[in-house]
Order: C-alpha cells, then sequence, then structure tokens
C-alpha cells in the first residue's frame, strides 16, 4: 500500500500514468491507413476473498489492490468501521488480495461467487448496500462555489493515466478547494472503492470530504458516498433519476455537469455557498476537456 506521504504535486495519492503495468503499447493504422502507435490501458482480474470466502472477482487496471479490496468489501457492508482487520495479503502472481477479520463476519454465507465488469451499466449491487444506509446521517457543513471551480481547475489539469491512454474512470477525495487521494480504474466503482479503502486503511473520517468523480451520478454511487460518510459528490457527468431520489433522501448534496463555470446541484442546494462570481472563472481549455462518459 501507497504510504501518508505527499508527493510533489500535493496530493497524498496521485495518478502514475506512465507506470509500466497500467498500459500496454498496441500498434493499429489511423484514419488515413498510418500506421498508428499508441498507449491502451491494461484490464486484469482480481479476486478478492474475505476469511477464506471468495466473494467476487472485479476487472480493474491492478494499481493500489489492497485498497480496492478492502474498498469494496467496506462498500458492500461487508466490513464494519470498527472491524479489526488483521492482514490484507496481495499475491501479484495469481492477482488476489486476502482479507482476514480477527472475528469471523456473517456476510460471506449470503454470497455466490459474482464477477464484477468494468462496463458502465454493471456495478455489482448487493441488498446490504442499501440496508445500510438506513443509520446514515451526513454531516451539515457548507460547500463553497469557489471550491467546486478550483478543485475542476486543479483535477483535470493533473497528469493521468486518462489524459495519456483514455478509456477509464477518475474519482478524487477532497477537502475544501484540496483534492486529497486521486484514484482511477476501468470502472468508476473501482476508483470509488479504492477511495474507501484507503479512508478505511488510514482511519480517515468523510465528514469534512467532497468526493469528485468524472463518471455519471447513479445511484450506487450515491450510495457508496453516503456510507463513505461523505456530504458531497460532484461530476463532470451527468445524473441518474434514482441517483438523484436516494441522494435527496439521505441528505446528500449532489453536484453535476460541472464544466468551466457551469455545474447544478439536484440535491442538497442547502450546504451550497456561493461565493465565486461564474462569469470570473477562466473557461475550461479544450486541452484539459475531459468527456463525462459512463463506466
Amino acid at each position: 500500500m501507497a504510504t501518508g506521504t505527499e508527493d510533489v504535486t500535493g496530493y497524498i495519492i496521485a495518478p502514475d500514468p506512465q507506470a509500466a503495468r497500467l498500459t500496454r503499447a498496441v500498434e493499429g493504422v489511423d484514419q488515413t491507413g498510418a500506421p498508428a502507435r499508441i498507449a491502451v490501458v491494461e484490464e486484469r482480474p482480481l479476486t478478492i476473498f474475505l476469511n477464506g470466502h471468495e466473494i467476487v472477482t472485479a476487472m480493474t487496471i491492478g494499481d493500489y489492490p489492497e485498497y480496492l479490496a478492502l474498498g469494496f468489501l467496506r462498500n458492500q457492508g461487508m466490513l464494519r468501521e470498527d472491524e479489526t482487520i488483521i492482514a490484507v495479503d496481495y499475491d501479484e502472481e495469481i492477482e488476489t488480495v486476502v482479507v482476514r477479520t480477527a472475528s469471523q463476519t456473517t456476510y460471506e454465507e449470503k454470497l455466490k461467487k459474482k464477477t464484477r465488469t468494468s462496463g458502465c451499466a454493471v456495478g455489482t449491487v448487493f441488498g446490504d448496500m442499501m440496508e445500510g444506509l438506513a443509520g446514515v446521517t451526513l454531516p451539515a457543513g457548507e460547500v463553497r462555489t469557489s471550491w467546486l471551480y478550483a478543485l475542476a481547475h486543479r483535477i483535470n489539469r493533473t497528469p493521468s493515466l486518462y489524459l495519456r491512454a483514455g478509456a477509464i474512470h477518475g474519482t478524487v477525495l477532497c477537502r475544501r478547494d484540496r483534492p486529497l487521494v486521486y484514484m482511477e480504474d476501468v470502472g468508476r466503482h473501482n476508483a470509488v472503492d479504492k477511495i474507501a479503502g484507503w479512508m478505511l486503511s488510514e482511519r480517515v473520517s468523510g465528514a469534512d470530504k467532497i468526493l469528485y468523480t468524472t463518471g455519471r451520478l447513479t445511484s450506487e454511487m450515491v450510495i457508496k458516498t453516503a456510507l463513505m460518510g461523505i456530504p458531497v459528490l460532484a461530476s463532470r457527468s451527468g445524473f441518474t433519476a434514482w441517483g438523484v431520489e436516494i441522494a435527496r433522501q439521505v441528505g446528500l448534496t449532489l453536484i453535476g455537469r460541472m464544466r468551466g463555470q457551469r455545474f447544478i446541484c439536484l440535491a442538497g442546494a442547502e450546504r451550497l455557498v456561493w461565493d465565486a462570481d461564474p462569469d470570473l472563472v477562466p473557461p475550461e481549455s479544450p486541452r484539459h476537456r475531459r468527456k463525462g462518459a459512463g463506466g
């Protein structure tokens, strides 16, 4: 696992677009028929075990496997925040993570083996996630629009695997106007699970945080954010109706279509403090513009 030491960019964890295992050079031809060689994102399976029971196989780019395993189990309600985790063992050769707890959990018996793909609409959802929302109370607090503009400006200019190879999503844990931990993966669910795993491992509270994602604001993304105790979820992309409905039910601030000077809030607007004039915000440069695709 990564340490808590900040890197030179100011992030605690930032993308490493040059990491050898994350992309592969592939040759083809371009629109004129000329030879072309580009970097494409690697995709590999990661099997997650909990106390000897196989839980799921996730398709992932392969970085931060321990965080992905911890975050997935936490967000599915299989690990409590006060759970005593005695070991998280990653075997690179067989691409497996085994999470061990001090006491046997009861969740393993409920599950059959599932394969969690990187497809846009195939995030795995268990009933326990919805049940877990019953006890969630998100803090009040405020979200300044100046923070949102600053975060979007900084995150969209951070060197990333997306900017190098595309076909990937990013999720960033932020506090006020400062991005802290930036994770990427082929599916937005994996990226947010890595954030959750880091928070669980480092015992970081979500109460004063903002979660920024490049993916759609779906029901599962809203549920996971609420279960992580984070009161604000923002995205460059759009919403689903169920995502908005759940955000309103749990009191989560949901902000989408964040591009340049524009954004729209469909839930939790009472947290917003309009302290920035949109007309004074620099327009988004096409060079740093992301497409808000799902995944």
